[in-house]
């Protein structure tokens, strides 16, 4: 069963650019439009309106722009973000292509469309593909900003979940403790990357059987989250979850089971119905259910979730 083990970050969306020439009314409109959906998770609303910035500012700029490479970002994290990976792929591709040709191979915003294509491969389970590729931004990150600054404990933090992903443990638990230790450093100790690194932290020893160290990481990445993002983001719903896997993996059923509840809420209401981390959250409560006898209630939310498992697979038949 496919667990939701670990939050990976993605980078942000672009900002204009300060001291760029002025764009038309209607450009900026379609833009800041867009961001703010894209920023409320209201990912289906924001589509029409990034489109049409991007529609307007490659007639603006030019294919070959920076600020293009930009809104083709943009473009492909939305459609990611909504799991349509088939259409995010190319457009990250000409992003990264744009960057690499205007700013030169070993630029910071190379090394973020690199980021991005490979949490995308990573998404897909394409993980020999995106090893080399999260390997190279985390080296141009290093050379361009120095060892201890927050995009590199970014690099460091998805490369050590994609060695996760694959069972190499001992390759992830020095990365995620380097990218733990930058960010606390660079940030502070409260800061939410803070909790998702403790998070990932708390998995890794979790898989390996490691309950009591996992149990304290897992509390202080919840109650970071909880003070900094409030109590219904996404972040809240995957340390939720993880915690829940935890208490599940001790036997501790009473304790897991109405994390499993309030983090498939949040899920269903923050990322909507259909959303992959909808299935996963379904996934995991369905497994709860069948350890303690209630195969009826099980089967219900298993069906669910391989209803959104088949239409996203549909939706993205490069990923079957």
């Amino acid at each position: 069963m496919k667990k939701l083990a670990f939050l990976l970050v993605l980078i942000g969306v672009y900002v204009w650019p300060v001291g760029l020439r002025a764009q038309s009314a209607a450009l900026m409109e379609a833009y800041q439009q867009g961001e703010a959906l894209y920023q409320a998770r209201r990912y289906d609303e924001a589509l029409p309106f990034w489109k049409k910035a991007l529609e307007l500012g490659l007639r603006e700029y030019g294919p070959e722009h920076p600020s293009a490479a930009n809104l083709l970002n943009n473009l492909a994290l939305l459609y990611q973000a909504q799991g349509r990976y088939a259409e995010a792929e190319p457009i990250y591709e000409r992003s990264l292509a744009v960057r690499e040709k205007a700013l030169g191979a070993e630029h910071p915003d190379v090394a973020a469309s690199l980021n991005n294509l490979a949490l995308l491969y990573q998404d897909q389970g394409r993980y020999a593909a995106a090893e080399p590729i999260y390997k190279r931004s985390l080296a141009i990150r290093e050379k361009a900003l120095g060892a201890e600054h927050p995009d590199v404990a970014t690099s460091l933090n998805n490369l050590a979940a994609l060695y996760q992903a694959q069972g190499r443990y001992a390759e992830a638990e020095p990365l995620f403790e380097r990218s733990l230790a930058v960010r606390e450093k660079a940030l502070g100790a409260e800061h939410p990357d803070v909790a998702q690194s403790l998070n990932n932290l708390a998995v890794l020893y979790r898989l390996q059987g490691r309950y009591a160290e996992a149990e304290p990481l897992y509390k202080r990445s919840l109650a970071l989250d909880e003070k900094a993002l409030g109590a219904e983001p996404p972040g809240m719903a995957t340390d939720l979850n993880d915690l829940a896997l935890l208490y599940q993996s001790q036997g501790r059923y009473a304790e897991a089971e109405p994390l499993y509840k309030r983090a498939l809420a949040i899920f269903e209401k923050v990322l909507g119905a259909e959303h992959p981390n909808v299935a996963v959250s379904l996934e995991n409560y369905s497994g709860l259910l069948r350890e303690t006898g209630r195969g009826s209630e099980a089967v219900k939310l298993e069906a669910r979730a391989k209803a959104i498992r088949a239409k996203r697979a549909k939706e993205n038949p490069a990923n079957r």
